[in-house]
């Protein structure tokens, strides 16, 4: 299993990126997929996180109204937009694949991709 995460960067705060992460190894189509972040010497917290046929969104307080989850099956991807950025969105994001549990806690997630950074200057 695979998840592979780009798009970060250094952006303005106010600005926009849009994050994408891949998936091989696995039937995607079939895994509640989300959006962890986390910054040095911080717990990973949930951002974000869809479920398999994109009936269901669910948003961290912190995101709503300014992130946005979606995601393409035949693509195998899900995909992270977000606008309004702050200084305090600055972290590592996390891609997570989940098959069971509540999509908004940590442990639901079997699968990791490895982390890509966002840096939101003021």
């Amino acid at each position: 299993v695979q998840l592979q995460a780009s798009g970060g960067g250094l952006v303005q705060a106010g600005g926009s990126l849009r994050l994408s992460c891949v998936a091989s190894g696995y039937t995607f189509s079939t895994a509640v997929m989300g959006w962890f972040r986390q910054t040095p010497g911080k717990e990973r917290e949930f951002v974000a996180a869809i479920s398999p046929s994109s009936e269901n969104t669910y948003y961290a307080d912190s995101v709503k109204g300014r992130f946005t989850i979606f995601r393409d099956n035949a693509k195998k991807t899900v995909y992270l937009r977000m606008n309004s950025l702050k200084p305090e969105d600055t972290a590592d994001y996390y891609c997570a694949a989940a098959n069971r549990g509540s999509p908004t806690n940590r442990g639901s997630y079997s699968y990791w991709g490895q982390g890509t950074q966002v840096t939101v200057s003021s």
